[in-house]
């Protein structure tokens, strides 16, 4: 039972973290002053999008590196270093080959010097626990992909930590065995069979976070800041069916797409030059156009629903949508996506009609194809080479940001016609010189 009365278990204080560029200088902002409690007898999650610093968080909190600024106490006292009675399990369960299961779940023991005759029980105790009795023989090649994360956790549980931390622990599974081992788990915690006191873990799929989560606390990005803290009630089992379920799941699309004024940051931190895009592709683009358009979306899609019709997690969905509502094609609101007429313009067009549309509407709202476009007009010969506007971009961004920026925008430009890129040469000139 939940005692907020009681001292935290853990105590995040004002953390921020920068990244490193290749030269070992400290460069962008990853985590800024973020603070959090956590307490005995709770699931909590780690909610947002890919780089707005949840993994970091984790692993500052697990004390494999260190904050920039800020404390984190575990019981009270300083982490510094990898705290006893904290245990984590990461997306891949990354075994040891040449072990056997039951050799890879003692190796925590060992490390702690506990004697052979002391691990082995513990060690098989955890096996049978996480519902992999008869396997402590198999090697990891013997495995499927969800039981060998099952050993992951066997793993991580063998210590018997009062902490468990989770870094997207389901993602690199297939939905159903997903589902499988989430439910299992979620079992152990409500019977408390889990020799632990509480659960911190990372996603970005918002359903994961209700089904599992008493509290949820949710990441904004560039940088990664505190957000909101949403409070989960429901009892276990959850029912993603129940009405009040969705509109929870509803309410957290509806926050997480929810633009700061005055301007939007979102997926495209920075303005001007400095907008940095993700790599998303002119049919992506298209087809999610397409999909809103049509039945039963007829031009207006809520995003869960649309995320599920496309099968695509927030982590793909968000930045398809928001670079739709950058180019305004499309605008987000509440938890709703809707196409502007623009937009429903692009969905019944031709594909000719669809390209000089994009055409305009990429010089009109992206400033780095404006730039290449005026710089190709300028110049006689019409033609430049793409390294020169990457080095522009370096001014305004990482060079991993820098790049994926320049091959969206050159095939953005190449699918309007605007631009042609020869890859050999790396030089980018004018479709229709005039």
């Amino acid at each position: 039972m939940l005692d907020r009365a009681a001292k935290p278990l853990l105590e995040v204080k004002d953390v921020c973290q920068r990244y490193r560029t290749g030269s070992g200088e400290e460069g962008a902002l990853v985590l800024d002053h973020v603070s959090m409690t956590l307490y005995e007898g709770e699931i909590v999650g780690l909610l947002g999008r890919s780089g707005c610093g949840k993994s970091s968080l984790l692993r500052i909190i697990s004390g494999l590196i260190e904050p920039a600024e800020g404390t984190v106490t575990f019981h009270g006292a300083p982490i510094a270093g990898p705290a006893e009675g904290i245990a984590m399990v990461f997306q891949s369960a990354a075994l040891f080959p040449w072990l056997t299961v039951l050799a890879n779940v003692e190796l925590g023991l060992r490390a702690k010097k506990i004697s052979e005759a002391d691990a082995r029980p513990r060690a098989l105790k955890a096996i049978d626990l996480i519902g992999l009795d008869g396997f402590e023989s198999a090697y990891p090649k013997e495995l499927s992909g969800g039981m060998r994360q099952r050993v992951g956790f066997a793993r991580a549980l063998v210590v018997q930590p009062n902490l468990l931390l989770m870094d997207e622990p389901f993602s690199a599974l297939d939905v159903l065995t997903a589902e499988t081992l989430r439910t299992d788990l979620l079992d152990l915690w409500v019977e408390g069979r889990m020799p632990i006191k509480s659960i911190l873990m990372v996603t970005h799929n918002i359903e994961e976070a209700v089904l599992m989560c008493n509290r949820i606390i949710v990441l904004s990005s560039n940088p990664g800041r505190v957000a909101a803290e949403i409070q989960v009630n429901f009892q276990h089992p959850r029912n993603r069916l129940d009405p009040e379920f969705r509109q929870m799941v509803d309410k957290i699309y509806a926050l997480m797409t929810r633009r700061p004024a005055p301007v939007a940051h979102g997926a495209f931190p920075g303005m001007g030059l400095g907008m940095a895009l993700p790599d998303i592709s002119t049919n992506t683009l298209a087809g999610m156009i397409e999909t809103i358009a049509g039945p039963p979306f007829s031009g207006r899609a809520d995003l869960p629903a649309l995320g599920e019709d496309l099968q695509m997690a927030i982590d793909d969905l968000f930045p398809v949508a928001e670079t739709l509502q950058l180019m305004r094609f499309a605008e987000i609101e509440e938890g709703d996506i809707k196409l502007t007429p623009a937009g429903l313009r692009f969905a019944e067009a031709d594909v000719d009609v669809r390209k000089k549309l994009f055409a305009d509407h990429l010089l009109a709202y992206v400033p780095l194809a404006t730039r290449i476009k005026m710089v190709l007009d300028d110049r006689p010969t019409h033609w430049a080479r793409s390294a020169r506007f990457l080095e522009e971009l370096e001014d305004y961004m990482s060079d991993d940001y820098a790049e994926t920026t320049l091959k969206t925008v050159i095939n953005w430009g190449r699918y309007g016609e605007l631009f042609a890129y020869d890859e050999g040469s790396e030089t980018l000139s004018l479709e229709n010189p005039q």
